[in-house]
């Protein structure tokens, strides 16, 4: 396996052809997958805007989503539910959505850029950024990616259980769905080995 480089990276080497920025969406959540996006730009075909997700507007975050989807050499998403997070953990089910991710690339990438600094064990030489939502345009076009895709989810599972209101908070652990956690119990959308579900489980 590849060493994974901690870096903080300057602009060099940005929109390089067959270099997949990789970032996920969703580690932090009660409810709902963990998702992760590889994504390989096309220097020929540049995106204006790219930025750290969490940054964006959740309409601006669809129209770049729309438009990497269009001009990117290659996209591609893999998600993990919550059931296998509770089987193997958030952290092996995050690295696993990342490894799926970039194998299922076409074109293969020469190297893979993943935001933070863990990565998954691929058979392509791997770069850790600390930070590359933020700094590197290939790993932000990731995020957008896999956040637009997990917030869709999402909504899915709010039209399924709308007590919940996964449509605001995204099964996030805000002050509003601690709250109905409490009242209501979990749902098959909770991540039943996190704390404050298990938690929640005790009172039902």
């Amino acid at each position: 396996m590849p060493e994974p480089v901690t870096e903080r990276p300057g602009r060099r080497g940005f929109n390089s052809p067959l270099i997949a920025g990789v970032d996920e969406a969703g580690r932090g959540p009660l409810a709902g997958p963990v998702v992760a996006a590889a994504v390989i730009l096309d220097g020929r075909r540049p995106i204006v805007g790219l930025a750290d997700s969490k940054t964006l507007r959740p309409d601006r975050r669809r129209h770049l989503a729309d438009q990497i989807r269009e001009r990117a050499l290659a996209v591609e998403v893999r998600v993990i539910e919550a059931g296998e997070i509770d089987r193997i953990n958030i952290l092996q089910a995050t690295l696993k959505a990342m490894r799926l991710a970039i194998e299922a690339l076409d074109p293969e990438p020469l190297l893979v850029r993943v935001d933070g600094n863990r990565a998954p064990a691929v058979a392509v030489p791997v770069q850790t950024v600390v930070g590359g939502d933020a700094s590197d345009r290939a790993i932000a076009a990731a995020s957008i990616i896999a956040k637009t895709h997990r917030d869709e989810l999402m909504l899915e599972w709010h039209d399924r259980y709308p007590e919940y209101g996964f449509d605001r908070h995204k099964g996030y652990p805000t002050p509003e769905h601690r709250r109905l956690l409490e009242q209501l119990g979990p749902c098959p959308a909770h991540r039943q080995s996190f704390r404050p579900v298990i938690q929640a489980r005790l009172f039902e």
